[in-house]
């Protein structure tokens, strides 16, 4: 995988380098909020990525310390993805855009939604500690 070459030192640039696609924030939400971990579980998600997309943005992700693939105990044909701490760093960032999200368009994940608008630290905060056990 070939090195990402950044446009220049803004911040808001840099992590639109890594982030800046739709299927990325979409892979990165199934790992976050549901108990998604495998390509075949990704090709499952509503928004219908199509397998060669899902392919190189899982390498693209690993190859960038997002996260990490490992081979399933019960199938050694099936590989097992899971964030790493750089992955679960995002957590914030994507609550934020899931929020502003719920706000213009409402439907959509209402309890996370709700837990989030009750309590949003104490909501990131157990999301977060929930996936640093898997580490």
């Amino acid at each position: 995988m070939k090195e990402i070459q950044h446009r220049s030192d803004c911040p808001v640039s840099f992590s639109l380098d890594y982030l800046g696609d739709k299927w990325v924030l979409l892979i990165l939400r199934d790992l976050i909020f549901t108990s998604k971990s495998s390509y075949g579980d990704f090709l499952t998600s509503k928004e219908k990525i199509a397998t060669n997309i899902l392919a190189h943005r899982l390498k693209l992700l690993e190859a960038n310390g997002f996260i990490t693939s490992a081979v399933s105990p019960e199938k050694k044909n099936k590989f097992i993805y899971s964030l790493t701490k750089k992955g679960i760093d995002l957590i914030p960032a994507i609550v934020e855009l899931m929020i502003w999200g719920s706000k213009y368009n409402p439907p959509g994940n209402e309890d996370l939604i709700k837990k989030l608008e009750e309590d949003k630290e104490g909501t990131i905060r157990q999301i977060r500690e929930k996936l640093l056990k898997r580490l």
